[in-house]
């Protein structure tokens, strides 16, 4: 295995050499850099078009000059030898400082929705190859198509007219009307019948169930103001967190399974004994702070599985360990919600939290929740429009992947064997369902961090890709568009080993051939 690494690594860099050289000879023949001073009426032309030919080095040909800021370039990936050196743009600002501040903005953009994308989307299609034919399936299908089909530019203007705009201004007076009651809940009602196996009858009752619970929860939420004072507090805490743990039991262990189960449900106390012990501190707190919470509590619900035991200890910590883990998210988002009415009524953000363009508010003050909750606002339709474009692709691609699967020999002879459907699906076909969309998740991520140029454009995102248009119209900087090739070049080298290296752990005949 080391060999199989160490000889892709190679290929690897011979193969970025390679395409940052032409990469590098195209971006310098693409244009004059010096073509808006010569059309320039300004007296002391000359002069900057001397300053501008010195800054950028444009007395020395173009594959020489490559050489030399490949010079510079090495010295990011060497320590102790010379200070990373990515060249200057046309302004004369360092290509490092500016591909610094894209890169943040990129991964703060496309992190969330790459992750939610990946767990929706296989979620999605694995229920829908289990139901294939189902009126879930046509459903999820119409979906998948049509948010797949649609513009992403047009699409993140849906989003701004209704999901910024329009709830901005539903924040004003925060009530449902009588026909948003019923339309949602109707809609809600629908949806949980969609997702329900059975006859007519027990399709009804789930239709009334699902849209009794929705009209309730609305008019709740009107009476109580709780969109402008949410909260959500110990009881829904503990209540959501049982929710959480028979999900996750059932997911690694089984519900039969009463050890993991048992474990996961200790983890629910737990997280509410935690509400009470870390509310005082939180308001000093950063995130550093909130990521411990995170990792002590995964690691108290492994110990309690350990301690639980059971014939599969493993089972009973992985239970435990990801209730906590998600109990203690909702604990801290319980926390955000404590804070949002002092984001809300901020002079900065003036009752209209929802923002359509940007990644922050300027000059905003306040501690570290009002921060992550100005991060949170602004990151929520780019989220969103990049969710529902990706969804449509993981869905189509693990449904197509479990329906191949489920047809295996091996998995008639699980069940030949009397297994459960759980254990089936979740060990035997899941698993091997995962495969082929190891290249796609890896290619995804690689691509994405090189920037979502529409995206970026329509809400004002400064990353990757807004860095990389700008440099090549309407003067071709060759620098920062070399800057941007470097990362997403490496990235998408570095993730496409890592795909094949999950292969080998999702696949043993991929590690015994390597």
């Amino acid at each position: 295995m080391v060999t199989y690494i160490v000889r892709r690594l190679i290929t690897a860099v011979l193969i970025l050499f390679g395409a940052s050289f032409l990469v590098y000879q195209l971006t310098a023949a693409a244009g004059d850099p010096l073509a808006d001073l010569r059309e320039s009426n300004l007296p002391n032309k000359d002069a900057l078009m001397q300053q501008r030919t010195e800054l950028l080095d444009l007395t020395t040909p173009p594959p020489i000059r490559f050489f030399k800021w490949l010079g510079g370039a090495v010295q990011c990936f060497v320590p102790f030898v010379g200070q990373c050196d990515l060249g200057l743009m046309l302004n004369g600002e360092p290509v490092t400082d500016a591909l610094g501040r894209a890169m943040g903005q990129t991964i703060l953009l496309i992190t969330a929705s790459t992750i939610l994308a990946i767990v929706f989307g296989i979620t999605l299609g694995i229920v829908t190859a289990l139901r294939q034919y189902s009126t879930l399936d046509y459903s999820v299908t119409f979906m998948a198509f049509l948010f797949f089909s649609l513009p992403i530019f047009w699409l993140a203007v849906l989003l701004k007219e209704f999901g910024a705009i329009g709830f901005n201004d539903f924040l004003r007076e925060p009530s449902f009307s009588p026909t948003a009651i019923v339309i949602t809940s109707a809609f809600i009602g629908l949806v949980v019948v969609l997702f329900m196996s059975g006859n007519a009858v027990r399709r009804g009752i789930g239709f009334a169930v699902g849209a009794g619970a929705t009209a309730g929860l609305m008019v709740l939420l009107s009476v109580t103001g709780w969109f402008t004072n949410p909260g959500l507090g110990p009881i829904l805490i503990a209540l959501t967190g049982v929710g959480v743990a028979y999900l996750m039991t059932q997911l690694t262990a089984g519900v039969k399974n009463r050890k993991a189960l048992y474990s996961a449900l200790i983890m629910v106390p737990v997280g509410v004994v935690g509400y009470y012990v870390l509310n005082p501190v939180f308001s000093e707190v950063t995130a550093l702070g909130i990521a411990l919470v995170f990792i002590v509590a995964a690691l108290i619900g492994c110990a309690v599985g350990w301690f639980m035991g059971g014939y599969d200890r493993g089972q009973s910590m992985r239970a435990a360990g990801l209730t906590g883990f998600l109990v203690a998210g909702i604990v801290i988002l319980d926390r955000f919600m404590v804070e949002w009415p002092n984001y809300f009524q901020n002079p900065r953000v003036r009752g209209r939290p929802i923002a359509t363009i940007g990644s922050s508010t300027p000059n905003l003050e306040g501690n570290w929740w009002i921060q992550s909750l100005d991060t949170y606002t602004h990151l929520l339709l780019p989220t969103i429009a990049l969710l529902l474009v990706s969804l449509a692709s993981y869905s189509r691609y693990s449904r197509s992947s479990m329906l191949e699967i489920m047809q295996m020999d091996y998995v008639r002879t699980a069940r030949a064997k009397g297994l459960s459907e759980r254990t089936v699906v979740m060990r035997h076909a899941f698993r091997n369902a995962l495969i082929p969309l190891a290249t796609l998740v890896a290619f995804d991520i690689g691509g994405l961090i090189g920037g979502a140029v529409i995206t970026e454009r329509v809400f004002a995102f400064t990353g990757m890709g807004n860095l990389f248009v700008a440099s090549l119209a309407p003067i071709p900087d060759p620098n920062p568009v070399m800057g941007v090739f470097l990362v997403t070049g490496i990235l998408a080298l570095v993730f496409n080993l890592v795909a094949d290296l999950v292969y080998s752990v999702l696949d043993p005949r991929v590690r015994v051939k390597a």
